[in-house]
């Protein structure tokens, strides 16, 4: 059987009250499910839906280094200013875009608190595709 797609992401995060609020008031997630009055997992974790997709965040030690591994969210161009607006005033880092080359879509890169990297792009697979190749 081939897979089916993400099942969900997890990051390991010092602070799940801090990404609570990167990913609900930064994002838009909700928040659904918290593991603070019975654990089953490693350590206490929070899980939040955004977008149709399921990301747990996890109290540990995150990352010490950045990196460009990223995850990467579609948004409407329209949206990015406003986006944009929401995470600096949580406190967001955020990172300089990279070069593009016409048609290939926007990008607004920003950093959480624990060293991840995250993206809201407008473009697609198939726009980036047809573009590469002209």
């Amino acid at each position: 059987m081939p897979v089916q797609g993400v099942s969900h992401i997890t990051f390991i995060v010092r602070d799940l009250e801090r990404m609570a609020g990167f990913l609900c008031d930064g994002l838009g997630a909700t928040e659904v499910y918290d593991s603070s009055a019975r654990n089953f997992s490693l350590s206490r974790e929070k899980f939040f839906v955004l977008g149709g997709t399921w990301l747990a965040a996890m109290e540990g030690d995150p990352p010490v280094e950045r990196s460009y591994r990223h995850l990467a969210f579609k948004v409407d161009a329209s949206e990015l200013p406003a986006f944009e607006a929401r995470l600096r005033a949580i406190g967001a880092e955020i990172k300089v875009a990279r070069a593009r080359i016409p048609g290939e879509g926007q990008s607004l890169y920003f950093y959480d608190f624990d060293n991840h990297l995250f993206e809201l792009h407008t473009g697609t697979l198939d726009e980036r595709l047809r573009h590469y190749s002209s």
